[in-house]
């Protein structure tokens, strides 16, 4: 009886400590543990920036605009091409033909194409605000477009693909960007300051007191009638 219990209960042991060492090993393995963000996310979660977006989003955007490149805005633009032409006088295809886009009125025009209900009743024009916007989030500038692209989270992508499509057309002159804050001024009493206590006075001081104790000189010639005028008086 007592060789079966010290069998099961050796076993049993045996077993807790396998498993103990086979939980550890997974830990480790697997980093159930960690409680630092990966390195990549597994899939986006729409409204979460990358980090630096917020960064990048801050810059504005006619700074982004006179920093623009149209060679590399027409890179950008090939992932349209499957759906968009930009020729002048070019066909409509699953999207409309964006020659001269720029300025013109959102959801109106190139050639009776059939825009959703959603863009023609945004209103206003295609400005290079509105164009931003669009190609940031197409569903969130107009809920219920038919463009099915996510949009292009970069700003530097977008703005080099909007002076491109201006370049095709429009020709719009482009907003000026905001100046660069100025330097602030030294301060004049900056040196003041790192002289010794009292030193500008003193020396001040000294040069009166220089002054006042040279004797002026007597004019020429008038020595023995200034002595005679004093007598006489």
């Amino acid at each position: 009886m007592d060789d079966r219990f010290n069998t099961i209960a050796g076993w049993t042991l045996f077993g807790g400590i396998v498993a103990l060492g086979l939980s550890s090993v997974s830990g480790h393995y697997f980093e159930a543990n960690k409680n630092h963000r990966p390195e990549k996310m597994g899939y986006e979660i729409e409204g979460v920036e990358a980090e630096g977006g917020a960064a990048a989003a801050a810059v504005p955007l006619p700074t982004l605009l006179a920093a623009a490149d149209p060679a590399k805005g027409q890179a950008v633009f090939n992932k349209c091409t499957a759906c968009h032409t930009i020729v002048q006088g070019g066909p409509n295809g699953i999207g409309p033909n964006l020659y001269g886009t720029v300025g013109e009125g959102i959801g109106q025009g190139k050639g009776g194409f059939a825009f959703s209900d959603a863009l023609k009743s945004h209103g206003g024009n295609w400005t290079f605000e509105n164009l931003d916007a669009w190609l940031t989030s197409p569903k969130k500038f107009a809920n219920g477009t038919k463009m099915t692209f996510a949009g292009l989270s970069n700003a530097e992508d977008r703005a080099n693909l909007i002076v491109y499509l201006n370049a095709q057309g429009s020709n719009l002159p482009l907003p000026k960007a905001e100046a660069a804050p100025a330097a602030a001024a030294p301060d004049s009493g900056a040196d003041v300051a790192k002289s010794p206590a009292g030193g500008a006075s003193a020396k001040t001081d000294a040069s009166a007191a220089g002054a006042v104790a040279q004797p002026a000189p007597a004019a020429e010639g008038g020595g023995d009638k200034a002595v005679g005028n004093t007598k006489q008086n």
